[in-house]
């Protein structure tokens, strides 16, 4: 699969879905597998990404219901065994699975529910229009830094070398004088959901829109 940041079209730099966390604030749910769209989140966020690019899934080790959710869908499947260790584990994990000809990849968390595949194809698009970056970011309509995050390949060896649960904060600061924000609708690219209340809560208002 060819990979190209200038000529081979936005749809050829992979998305690394991030989905191998513990919703340790969900008492005892899965955030991931709550229904939206009368879908578990995961499968949602995964043909949501898969309409923009080629898509990697960071899951944890099989048996794990996360699985069942992406059934037949086209994607790669990362099995992360250290996922305990936090958002850097499933960085490397995926990352392995990345073509080293590959000239950037979009990091996307799977649980932001407002996300769409044109949010994706905004920022995927933002790399060929500002090729002088390292790193291509969401933000909200005010310039807030948010979600998806697209390195460029120069930083694959940093992001591998990763620990802990702060993600790719430390690169993303170092090369912040690198990075263009990509301005997406209303808080598209900040909205989480890690607790029962936030997610009563933004169906209700869903609900209420439609």
């Amino acid at each position: 699969m060819r990979r190209s940041r200038h000529g081979g079209g936005m749809t050829q730099i992979p998305i690394l879905l991030l989905a191998a966390g513990q919703s340790s604030r969900m008492r005892g749910q899965d955030k991931l597998l709550q229904v939206v769209d009368g879908k578990p989140l995961l499968r949602r966020a995964a043909i949501i990404a898969q309409q923009a690019a080629p898509v990697i899934v960071a899951l944890p080790p099989a048996p794990h219901p996360r699985h069942q959710a992406l059934e037949g869908l086209d994607l790669c499947k990362s099995e992360i065994p250290d996922a305990h260790e936090g958002m850097s584990a499933s960085l490397r994990g995926a990352l392995a699975h990345v073509s080293p000809n590959a000239t950037a990849a979009m990091v996307l968390l799977a649980d932001l529910p407002d996300i769409t595949s044109d949010d994706l194809k905004s920022v995927l698009s933002s790399v060929q229009s500002h090729p002088d970056k390292l790193i291509w970011r969401g933000a909200t309509e005010t310039g807030k830094p948010g979600h998806p995050v697209v390195f460029d390949h120069s930083l694959f060896g940093h992001l591998k070398r990763l620990s802990g649960d702060q993600g790719a904060q430390s690169i993303v600061r170092a090369c912040s004088d690198k990075m263009h924000l990509v301005p997406l609708p209303d808080q598209n690219a900040l909205l989480d959901l890690d607790t029962p209340e936030e997610w009563a809560e933004w169906h209700k208002k869903r609900t209420a829109k439609k």
